[in-house]
């Protein structure tokens, strides 16, 4: 975030809005999976913004959206899982969009932050046993993976494309 003027607090208030608004209406869930298109606008915030953007974006709607909408108590560990998210879409995605790196930027965010801290979180959670509860998340963890490659490599040409316009 280059600058932190009003249309910059004003696009990551949005942005926080539609992540809230994508993970507790839009989503498909159950106990241990969940599937949506939540990831979408932490994704652009690291597009446009970076770093500070993606993060804020990403922790802030895991905050919000539990205070709102609780599905349980808060769970500190998911707001972090939020934020490494946030991390990871600006390290791959900030600077630059190839297919490559969208795949690098979805593999990490997928195996490791999904699958297997996520999993973590939930076993922690719900008193579950963490590697059956990998195996059943695996399933999940490829066919989102699937998802967000495709829809963040069409997404980052429509913001390469627009993206002036968006951020003034």
């Amino acid at each position: 975030m280059k600058k932190f003027d009003a249309q910059t607090i004003t696009t990551t208030a949005l942005l926080v809005a539609m992540t809230v608004f994508l993970a507790r209406f839009c989503s498909i869930s159950a106990w241990n999976i969940r599937i949506g298109f939540s990831f979408l606008p932490v994704a652009v915030a690291a597009i446009l913004f970076g770093m500070k953007g993606s993060c804020a974006v990403a922790a802030l709607s895991d905050i919000i959206g539990t205070i709102l909408f609780p599905v349980g108590p808060y769970f500190p560990g998911f707001t972090l899982t939020a934020f490494l998210t946030g991390i990871v879409y600006a390290i791959f995605l900030h600077k630059k969009q190839t297919s490559l790196r969208i795949l690098g930027c979805v593999a990490v965010n997928q195996l490791f932050l999904s699958l297997f801290l996520n999993s973590f979180w939930i076993s922690i959670w719900y008193s579950s046993p963490y590697l059956p509860l990998l195996a059943t998340r695996s399933v999940q963890t490829f066919a989102v993976g699937i998802a967000q490659f495709l829809t963040l490599g069409v997404v980052s040409k429509i913001l390469s494309v627009h993206k002036k316009q968006v951020i003034g």
